[in-house]
C-alpha cells in the first residue's frame, strides 16, 4: 500500500464528498468507495471494513442535521433499527470469513443491480412530499423480518443498502421520499457501529484511509441534508448512472481505475 501522499488525500476527500452526497439522497455511493479503496491497493476485506468508518461518519453528519430539523421519526427508526442491528452482526461475520473471489463476484452483481435500479427506479429519485405526513401502514412482523435481512446484507457488503431501505420504507410502509431518506440514514447510523466492530476485531480496517474518506463523506452528507434533499435527487440519479457504470466496468475488468489512480499518485 502506498504512503498517504497529498494526491491520495485529495482522491479520498473528493470521492468521499461525492459518496456522502449520493448516499444521503438515495444510496449506492459505496460502490465508489470500495472501488477507490481497492484502486489504492487495499485488499477486498480491508476495503469493505474501511468503508464502514466513512459511512459511520457520513451518517453522523446527516442524522445530526435531520435531528436539528426535527425530521426523524424516532419511534419508526428505533423499532426498525433493532432488527437491522441484529442482522448486520450476522452479515459482518459472513463478510470477514468469505472467500475473496466470491466477494468480488457478489460485488460485481450488486453494482450491476444498483445500476439497473438507478436506471429504472426513478420513482425514489423523483418523489417527494411533506416530511410530516404520517406513515400509511403500521409496522408489523414482515417489516421486522425485512429489516433483519437488510441488516444481514448491510453487514456483508453494504453497497445498495440505501436503495433497499427506501424501497421498503416507501413501498411497504407508505412513507414519503423525504421521511424515508431520513429513516434510512438513522437506521444505518444505528447499525453501522456493530458491523464496524466485527471488522475492527478481525483487523480489516485501514483507519487513516477511512477517516480521510469519512471527512469527505461528512461534508457531502451535510451538503445533501442541508441543501439538496429537495432538489438534488434528479441530478444525482443521472450522476449515479455514470458513476456506477464506471465502477462496474472496473470490477469486471473493462477498465482499470487502479491504473488511473496510480498514475495520478505518481
Amino acid at each position: 500500500m502506498p504512503e498517504i501522499s497529498l494526491s491520495i488525500v485529495v482522491i479520498l476527500l473528493v470521492s468521499g464528498l461525492f459518496v456522502g452526497f449520493i448516499n444521503t439522497l438515495a444510496g449506492g455511493g459505496s460502490a465508489i468507495s470500495l472501488t477507490v479503496f481497492m484502486a489504492l491497493g487495499l485488499p477486498v476485506h480491508v476495503a469493505n471494513g474501511t468503508n464502514r468508518v466513512a459511512i459511520l461518519m457520513q451518517n453522523l453528519s446527516s442524522t445530526a442535521t435531520f435531528t436539528r430539523k426535527k425530521l426523524i421519526d424516532w419511534n419508526v427508526g428505533l423499532r426498525l433499527g433493532i432488527p437491522a442491528i441484529l442482522g448486520t452482526l450476522v452479515g459482518a461475520h459472513i463478510a470477514v470469513t468469505i472467500n475473496e473471489r466470491i466477494f468480488q463476484i457478489c460485488l460485481a452483481t450488486v453494482i450491476g443491480l444498483v445500476l439497473i435500479f438507478t436506471v429504472f427506479g426513478g420513482k425514489i429519485f423523483r418523489e417527494g412530499s411533506d416530511a410530516d405526513a404520517p406513515a400509511k401502514r403500521k409496522i408489523g412482523p414482515l417489516h421486522y423480518l425485512l429489516f433483519f435481512l437488510i441488516g444481514i446484507y448491510s453487514g456483508y457488503i453494504f453497497v445498495g443498502t440505501g436503495f433497499t431501505i427506501l424501497l421498503v420504507a416507501m413501498g411497504l410502509l407508505g412513507l414519503d421520499a423525504v421521511k424515508s431518506n431520513v429513516i434510512k440514514n438513522f437506521i444505518v447510523l444505528l447499525s453501522m457501529p456493530f458491523s464496524l466492530a466485527v471488522f475492527v476485531i478481525n483487523g480489516d480496517v485501514d483507519y487513516a484511509y477511512g477517516l480521510i474518506h469519512g471527512a469527505g463523506n461528512m461534508v457531502g452528507a451535510f451538503l445533501a441534508s442541508q441543501y439538496a434533499i429537495g432538489w438534488g435527487a434528479k441530478f444525482m440519479r443521472w450522476f449515479m448512472i455514470v458513476v456506477v457504470l464506471v465502477c462496474l466496468a472496473d470490477v469486471v475488468g473493462l477498465i482499470s481505475i487502479r491504473s488511473a489512480v496510480m498514475a495520478i499518485i505518481h
